[in-house]
């Protein structure tokens, strides 16, 4: 297990360093790493219910829909578009909204730091276990485990836009990651649910600090043959709670099943 996360205190905001298995500040606050190898940075009084994130249902379905690699082009992007641009290939990455560390592994290298953090204590559980020469944290978008300019290039998968906090752990001239849905995305899971289905939104967030290198889609289909891909894909998405029997029965009984994907992904530079 690496030693040496670039990680900030979420109660005086001073460094943690760690010792024996227990980080800590020099105000002798302590976070105490988990059996698995993580460490929980978002104290309960920060929490805006008990169980923050996806519930564990969303995340062992996505678990099993990313394993079957129907987001490894998406995946293969990211690499591509780090390798590519990254100046520092030996620096600190992080992913912002890790998940089940699906995308966060594949950063792994002999020479990059690599760090996941995501609010939701039970994807985080999984992504320690698995995958071990990473650091994993859970945290807050709002308030990230992170110190000031402390990462080189950080990506963010659907994870919300905190500007400022991007800002603030980000080197000058590193770089960030976005991927957001595009307007066919799902779009027959979508045209399932809903009787007059709506594109997504493309409009991009304002960036101040940050300058857009680039602008790609990545759009392609899914032949999701198994019925369970089919549950797993809706289960790890907001439309599981739309679910209803006719939804249920469609997707049981069609024996083909193509769904879109269409992913935005945009490179910025912090600039200022």
């Amino acid at each position: 297990m690496p030693t040496d996360a670039e990680y900030l205190c979420p109660l005086c905001k001073t460094s943690l360093h760690l010792q024996d298995r227990t980080f800590k500040c020099s105000n002798n606050h302590s976070f105490d790493m988990a059996k698995e190898g993580y460490v929980n940075l978002l104290p309960v009084q920060f929490k805006h219910s008990k169980d923050p994130g996806d519930n564990k249902q969303m995340v062992n379905a996505r678990r099993a829909f990313l394993e079957k690699d129907y987001y490894l082009p998406l995946r293969d992007k990211l690499i591509n578009s780090y390798q590519q641009y990254a100046q520092d290939k030996s620096g600190n990455v992080v992913d912002i909204g890790c998940g089940e560390g699906y995308y966060t592994s594949a950063h792994k290298s002999d020479k990059t730091r690599v760090y996941g953090m995501d609010i939701a204590k039970n994807a985080i559980r999984i992504a320690a276990k698995k995958y071990k020469d990473c650091h994993f944290s859970v945290g807050s978008v709002a308030q990230l485990p992170f110190e000031d300019e402390s990462i080189d290039w950080a990506y963010s998968i659907y994870a919300p836009i905190k500007v400022t906090e991007f800002h603030r752990v980000i080197k000058k001239d590193g770089y960030l990651l976005v991927v957001s849905p595009g307007k066919r995305h799902l779009w027959q899971l979508k045209s399932l649910i809903y009787r007059t289905p709506q594109e997504h939104d493309e409009t991009m967030v304002q960036m101040p600090g940050f300058e857009l290198i680039e602008e790609n889609h990545l759009a392609y289909e899914m032949d999701l043959e198994p019925v369970e891909d089919r549950f797993n894909l809706l289960s790890m998405t907001p439309f599981a709670f739309k679910t209803s029997e006719a939804l249920t029965q469609s997707l049981e009984n069609n024996p083909t099943f193509i769904c879109d994907t269409d992913f935005i992904i945009r490179l910025f530079k912090r600039t200022e």
